[in-house]
């Protein structure tokens, strides 16, 4: 099994068509890219009504690239345009049947989804937030790929920690209150 190269690059177009480079490890994006970098997925291009559409538009996009990224690190993800999966449905026993008719299926796109890495000063601030105040105080809904991107960004604190209390067996020494003893 080998490894996958990612391109280094400051959004997926440019991951596409015009890489800073290609790294295997954190460490070789951050020298090419000479900041530190994040790992990221996004989608690029419009959406389009097939697979094969998808491909063809891949195909066109990557054309111009001196050096093409490994196929691999780009997938053809089909979502939903712009709707919400259908709720799930609730049994109910009426006419002899358990369920009811299920819902039309909704409209599905292709999209080509790149995976790259990004340098830090590049990330949109909204991902620099914490993604719970995001969630709670944006005044629209946020898009599927700012909830991916949430998703996978390492969990943050809403503020420093406090200090540690006292444990049930410590006391505080009463020559030196900064010091906390064992009390058996």
């Amino acid at each position: 099994m080998s490894a996958l190269i990612y391109p280094v690059a400051s959004d997926g177009e440019a991951a596409l068509r015009a890489p800073l480079g290609q790294a295997l490890r954190a460490r070789e994006a951050e020298i090419l890219a000479g900041e530190p970098v994040i790992f990221c997925s996004e989608r690029v291009g419009p959406p389009c009504p097939t697979r094969e559409a998808a491909q063809d538009l891949l195909a066109q996009m990557s054309a111009g690239a001196a050096a093409p990224p490994d196929p691999a690190v780009i997938r053809l993800v089909e979502v939903f345009d712009g709707a919400r999966p259908p709720p799930p449905a609730r049994p109910l026993a009426e006419g002899g049947r358990r369920w009811p008719a299920p819902p039309p299926p909704p409209r599905t796109v292709w999209r080509i989804q790149v995976d790259f890495w990004r340098p830090a000063s590049r990330a949109p601030a909204i991902l620099n937030a914490q993604a719970r105040h995001v969630r709670k105080r944006a005044q629209s809904d946020l898009s599927g790929d700012h909830l991916s991107a949430f998703s996978r960004q390492p969990l943050r604190p809403v503020r420093p920690q406090q200090p540690l209390d006292i444990g049930l067996f410590e006391v505080r020494a009463p020559e030196d209150p900064d010091r906390l003893l064992p009390d058996e």
